[in-house]
């Protein structure tokens, strides 16, 4: 019971061909690859919460500390007396 050999694929091909015929072979296989693709859909999703579990550190956006520091025309010009 080795591998099998062409002769073997070749009968399996023509017996697959009288089941499904010719025309619904392709839409077997398209089916098929659907199945695949959602498969490693579902599997990605179940990695994702893993990973996004870990802590996160917010960082303030730059405007914010740029808010806090005295306007620039305040600091820059002398003040000037009428």
């Amino acid at each position: 019971m080795g591998s099998f050999s062409l002769m073997h694929w070749i009968v399996v091909l023509a017996i697959v061909l009288i089941l499904f015929g010719a025309g619904k072979l392709p839409r077997v296989m398209g089916d098929f690859a659907k199945g695949i693709k959602a498969f490693k859909a579902g599997m990605k999703e179940d990695d994702e919460p893993e990973t996004t579990a870990a802590p996160t550190v917010q960082v303030p956006p730059p405007a914010a500390a740029a808010s806090t520091a005295a306007p620039a025309s305040t600091v820059d010009q002398p003040h000037q007396h009428a």
